[in-house]
């Protein structure tokens, strides 16, 4: 069958951009094996005024698989990561599937009751977490099946000398720091002492992340993502912009949506780092912080929800701050409101794209166009390789101009 009558919306893609997109069988962490070869000495991570570069970030996620490993996880084991955007959650990540785990996506909010829950349902013998987060799991630590609690502070990453004064800073503000000196404790710093592990040699279809989702139920439940779905999600995305490749190396990108959430985890930090961009780190999306990340990085690409875009519309003295850099930004997550797109572009010349997805796709499917029209309020066109219907309450598929 034509493939524009099966697919009817290839008709109005951009020009440049594929119908299907060809997933290698390759394991996710080949992204940034790729560009630490391409762009070893290219900034990977920028926080809080501390930069990593790809040969470092390689690095370093090859000595926290080693450290990992030592602990004893093995391949297809849960690792559950608690941490806020910072360059451990990218070492985390990267070092559980280098080393052939299956990463568990934690948001750092979770009351304990939410976090054992989770702990349990995922099986996670391994749990990655920033000290501040420490007390919420003690309080349920023997109701989960956690053998091996890795911690980590906001100040092991920090440059000289806020690495110095962030401590006093938050016994200021009565944060916990440290981790109980008894059995099953370790220190992140302490795993990247290991010499540098040989990857695990993951199959495209063995599982990569368990993504929790609250679904329509309400119950927190993990969506199973392979590597091969999470692969297929960046190429998908790379391929829906026709000019991506003038960035490639050069664009930087606002890592300011959580990580531990699965729109944050493929757009910001699995595309950022594909495209060998400057992923800058946010540990909280506030706007402030957004609105000078962009003026002193030179932001390239924002990925938001709506109520990011608000904020930064209202933000005072928004139209004579430096945020022409910007060039593309996706909005997820929930409708973005006709005016608030409007205004935006207004403000910063660059194009505000609404898309969709869900935790279970990993998460992009639809979007509308980088270059052509966009229909305010609508989701926009399936993404190449994503097929799509519309269907009556009983599933039967709609004619073309049908409600369903």
């Amino acid at each position: 069958m034509d493939q524009t009558r099966s697919k009817p919306w290839l008709a109005h893609y951009d020009p440049g951009v594929p119908p299907e997109v060809e997933v290698p069988p390759i394991p996710l962490w080949r992204f940034l094996e790729e560009s630490a070869h391409r762009y070893p000495q290219n900034t990977a991570l920028e926080f809080l005024g501390k930069t990593l570069t790809y040969a470092e970030l390689w690095d370093k996620s090859r000595r926290f698989a080693a450290g990992l490993t030592a602990l004893g996880v093995k391949p297809g084991d849960r690792v559950a990561i608690m941490l806020p955007n910072s360059p451990q959650f990218v070492i985390a990540f990267y070092g559980t599937l280098l080393a052939g785990g299956v990463g568990v996506n934690v948001n750092p909010l979770y009351t304990p009751r939410e976090l054992r829950h989770q702990l349990k349902d995922s099986g996670a013998e391994t749990l990655i977490i920033l000290d501040h987060l420490l007390p919420r799991f003690l309080e349920v630590e023997g109701e989960t099946p956690v053998k091996r609690t890795v911690v980590t502070g906001i100040k092991d990453f920090l440059p000289f000398p806020k690495n110095l004064l962030y401590p006093l800073k938050a016994k200021k503000d009565k944060l916990p720091l440290g981790y109980p000196k008894r059995q099953g404790f370790h220190a992140f710093t302490h795993l990247l002492k290991h010499p540098p592990a040989t990857p695990h040699p993951a199959d495209p279809e063995e599982l990569a992340l368990l993504q929790y989702t609250g679904g329509t139920t309400g119950i927190s439940k993990g969506a199973m993502l392979t590597h091969k779905n999470l692969v297929a999600n960046v190429l998908q995305i790379d391929a829906w912009d026709p000019t991506s490749k003038d960035l490639r190396g050069q664009g930087v990108m606002l890592g300011a949506l959580p990580f531990f959430h699965v729109y944050g985890m493929t757009v910001a930090m699995n595309y950022g780092i594909y495209s060998g961009y400057k992923i800058v780190l946010l540990p909280r999306p506030e706007i402030h912080a957004i609105v000078e990340a962009i003026e002193k990085h030179g932001v390239t690409h924002f990925p938001g929800v709506p109520t990011l875009y608000v904020a930064f519309n209202n933000f005072p003295g928004i139209e004579k701050r430096n945020v022409k850099s910007i060039r593309i930004c996706l909005s997820g997550a929930a409708p973005l409101p006709v005016e608030v797109a409007k205004r935006f572009e207004e403000i910063t010349g660059a194009r505000l794209i609404e898309g969709y997805g869900l935790s279970e796709a990993s998460p992009v499917t639809h979007s509308n166009p980088v270059l052509g029209e966009i229909k305010k309020g609508s989701i926009g066109m399936p993404f190449p390789s994503v097929d799509a219907k519309v269907v009556d309450e009983e599933g039967h598929e709609l004619p073309l101009g049908e409600v369903g």
